[in-house]
């Protein structure tokens, strides 16, 4: 299953967790994985790369986990919230296949 928690301070998105694997197809194959990895990497070169965004990036197999510096939280928001309106969506289409959650820190 693949598990999304929105990272939240204080009610304001400043990253995500994404990590899993769907397991609805084999690798290669997984319309869910391949709608969530593309979803998370738009996000993350949307903030760094046209937002100028500073952020701490982590990426392994199956995982990615980013952090927005705080002086530009604010900067981040409406593509953090567009990623979880998102995310919500493939809920929706997909609850046995992934589970998202707004996790305050």
């Amino acid at each position: 299953m693949i598990c999304a928690k929105m990272l939240m301070r204080k009610g304001t998105l400043y990253g995500f967790d994404v990590h899993g694997h769907s397991g609805s197809a084999t690798v290669g194959n997984d319309i869910i994985c391949a709608a969530v990895s593309s979803a998370v990497y738009l996000v993350a070169n949307t903030l760094t790369e046209v937002c100028g965004c500073r952020a701490n990036i982590t990426e392994a197999d199956g995982k990615m986990q980013l952090v927005v510096d705080v002086a530009d939280v604010n900067k981040a928001q409406e593509v953090l919230r567009g990623l979880h309106i998102h995310l919500k969506g493939l809920v929706a289409q997909y609850p046995e296949f992934i589970t998202i959650q707004l996790t305050e820190v």
